[in-house]
């Protein structure tokens, strides 16, 4: 059994930059990268959007980046994957790849969340080239060019007027025959020109090259069928956060996100600390992450000086 000050779970953002505090504090962090080391953002081509790099950066080296920020201050980055996790009393104690066991004096919380994709494997192949999950990040890419986006919500509504202000046209596919959004979103969409609406739609196939996305193949629920040619495909169908382990244990929210106090990384259980898109349903950007991640550490290295 191993015993350590702060342990990190999850390694985007949030927890590269909570374990480059913390170990600046001389809290000797350690952090294990889980799954995908390195987050969402090792999935995407490059970030403009990211104070520091005016020429902008591909998404993987600046995980690097960060990552080897952490490591400089002697934080201790692991490979393994977090598998279960009691809460009930400190200090925790933790299951590392089903059998490794580490008890920590505080816990810090980075895991995530995961975007929602319709499960097609042209989907999957075009990811990074074309198919993304986030208007915000990646919009600018599609300047004057078509897109589609997937989904009938306030967010799929929101990301479709927000391309509209960027792109030539935007389809919006969606597959009941109403929109799910607010009356207000709603309008919003039906009040912008280049917004098209395709109702009763499912995307059967992203279309592509070796260049990226070309279009997509939709079916209509009468048997029709249709293909638009696009250069840019986005799902907008939600996230769902990285929080299974710790379900019964902190509190959460109807999504399933981690709850925390006021504009604190406080969560229900003392020590344990909230960072990034796990405990975000709004903004989900890589600089509000890495900014949670400085609070969750600060706010970390209070609990345990007092």
């Amino acid at each position: 059994m191993e015993n350590v000050r702060v342990l990190i779970i999850g390694s985007g953002p949030a927890g590269y930059t909570a374990a480059i505090y913390t170990s600046r504090a001389n809290l000797q962090p350690v952090l294990y990268e889980g799954i995908e080391p390195g987050g969402q953002l090792t999935t995407t081509t490059e970030v403009e959007n990211f104070p520091g790099y005016p020429e902008g950066i591909d998404g993987p080296q600046m995980m690097a980046d960060i990552r080897k920020q952490a490591q400089r201050f002697g934080a201790e980055l692991r490979s393994g994957i977090i598998t279960k996790v009691d809460l009930s009393s400190r200090p925790f104690h933790v299951i590392v790849d089903g059998s490794k066991e580490i008890v920590a004096e505080s816990l810090i919380i980075a895991t995530g969340a995961s975007a929602k994709y319709l499960g097609l494997p042209s989907e999957t192949k075009f990811r990074g080239q074309g198919v993304s999950a986030c208007a915000t990040c990646d919009g600018f890419f599609y300047r004057k060019k078509d897109v589609a986006v997937v989904g009938g919500g306030d967010t799929a509504c929101e990301e479709a007027t927000y391309l509209a202000s960027l792109c030539r046209k935007v389809y919006l596919i969606v597959r009941k025959p109403f929109l799910r959004a607010s009356k207000a979103m709603q309008e919003r969409v039906f009040n912008t020109p280049n917004i098209e609406v395709l109702f009763e739609h499912n995307t059967a196939e992203v279309l592509g090259d070796e260049s990226g996305v070309t279009g997509a193949l939709l079916h209509k629920t009468d048997g029709s069928e249709r293909k638009i040619e696009i250069s840019g495909f986005f799902l907008a169908i939600g996230h769902h956060p990285n929080t299974e382990l710790f379900a019964g244990q902190l509190e959460l929210d109807a999504e399933g996100y981690i709850k925390v106090e006021g504009g604190s990384s406080r969560t229900s259980v003392e020590g344990v600390f909230a960072a990034g898109d796990v405990k975000d349903p709004h903004y989900r950007q890589a600089i509000t992450a890495a900014g949670s991640g400085c609070i969750a550490a600060l706010d970390c290295e209070r609990f345990l000086l007092r």
